[in-house]
């Protein structure tokens, strides 16, 4: 597509899209009496309007059935948790059976990572991506070391070649070939948080399993963001957070994917809990775990209730979308336009003020566009914010903006630019 940088341009593309009256379901934070353009869904999603009804559903049922609404009403909370499996399952790819809803990010990270990385004295080692988010090193530091291995000798990290941003999959394939049969696991983000770079999962996952390893994703930016297949990519266990792109407000429950190839294997450790016990004898009370079939079996504690309803509010506007191919197509060319507006800055302020560290092939990105600024970074960004556009801060001079195809718009993107040049030549 042939783009412009006008109003009326942008505005064009609006009106073309089938998926703008979406944006009609969310609330945007407002300052000054207006909204802000919000370009930090990679961070927080926007909150649906449908949030209030669902966590209102709950809370009535709670007041009215009290501790019988584990089995009585619409939705007994015994059971909610499968009502979500069905949705989560489009959003990733996989069958209900192979997903759960539980926990925070990190702690179900550590639950898999209990069952899946099982080092012995050849093979212990774990490749991931260097500048992985500090929850994923510390969680991977903190499992190696509880294994007794030195994280020094253990993590094998993939970092970009020098003077560049992104990794080369030749080179993530080669570091896995290189290591070889001393790989117990791999486990690498889907997205990463710094750069929006995609990573291409099938290749890795197919790589791994050729060095005889576990393949693991932490998707805490991929899910809801990116179309996934994890079942068909024949990825071993994935987990992510679903405040991000998937909106179920701040801390939202995390959610996990184990492949059903690995569901009858009994030599798979386990820090196991009453949830996770097998359902129809679940109130029986007997000692020795027998796991419930499929993803259900890693639960440990009792269905969050409040926090699936926010969740469940949410999948249900993935529904309403028609799941990722089309909120997938709209969020490509979104970020193309805003790739096109960004580099039309630079050429108005005839410098490289703005240095795109995001892939510029679609393939290998998602909803985010991070950039360097050059000059004051932190000054334009606070100049972005005061001017109610609302992106995201990385030190030491990152701008992350993530135009997320379920409630912004091409016209968001066209203010973006025409503030981020004023800003500039004002500041510069």
């Amino acid at each position: 597509m042939i783009f412009e940088n006008n109003l009326a341009f942008a505005q064009s593309l609006d009106q073309q899209d089938p998926l703008q009256h979406l944006r009609n379901d969310f609330f945007f934070p407002q300052q000054n009496g207006k909204p802000f353009i919000y370009l930090c869904g990679n961070s927080l999603g926007l909150q649906p309007k449908t949030a209030k009804e669902h966590i209102e559903q709950q809370l009535e049922n709670w007041q009215n059935l009290a501790v019988e609404g584990w089995f009585e009403g619409d939705t007994p909370w015994m059971f909610y948790h499968k009502e979500l499996k069905k949705l989560m399952a489009q959003v990733v790819g996989a069958s209900p059976q192979e997903v759960c809803p539980m926990n925070t990010l990190t702690v179900n990270l550590h639950l898999l990572m209990v069952s899946f990385y099982k080092p012995s004295a050849k093979r212990f080692k774990i490749i991931m991506e260097a500048g992985a988010f500090p929850s994923d090193q510390y969680a991977i530091e903190s499992q190696v070391r509880f294994h007794g291995y030195d994280p020094e000798n253990a993590i094998i990290e993939v970092a970009p070649r020098a003077g560049e941003q992104t990794l080369r999959t030749s080179d993530i394939l080669a570091a896995i070939a290189d290591q070889g049969d001393e790989i117990a696991l791999v486990l690498f983000g889907g997205v990463n948080y710094f750069t929006g770079q995609w990573y291409d999962m099938p290749a890795i996952t197919k790589a791994g399993h050729a060095a005889g390893a576990i393949v693991g994703f932490d998707l805490a930016h991929a899910a809801g963001n990116v179309p996934l297949q994890l079942h068909d990519w024949d990825i071993d266990f994935a987990c992510w957070c679903s405040y991000k792109y998937q909106n179920s407000g701040p801390g939202g429950i995390s959610g996990i994917f184990v492949h059903e190839k690995h569901f009858k294997d009994r030599s798979l450790n386990r820090f196991a809990g009453w949830w996770g016990y097998q359902e129809e004898q679940r109130f029986k009370m007997a000692k020795g775990f027998v796991p419930e079939a499929g993803a259900d079996g890693w639960q440990v504690s009792c269905t969050q209730v409040i926090p699936m309803a926010l969740y469940y509010a949410s999948l249900q506007m993935f529904e309403k979308a028609g799941f990722i191919t089309p909120l997938r197509e709209k969020s490509k060319k979104l970020t193309a336009y805003l790739f096109y507006i960004v580099n039309e800055v630079n050429r108005s302020l005839g410098e490289e003020q703005y240095q795109i560290i995001t892939p510029a092939t679609e393939a290998d990105r998602g909803a985010q566009v991070s950039i360097i600024a050059k000059h004051k970074p932190k000054e334009i960004f606070k100049a972005l914010m005061d001017n109610n556009i609302l992106g995201d801060w990385r030190e030491p001079n990152v701008i992350r903006l993530s135009p997320v195809p379920l409630y912004n718009s091409f016209e968001d993107v066209f203010i973006t630019g025409e503030q981020l040049l004023k800003i500039s030549k004002e500041l510069i």
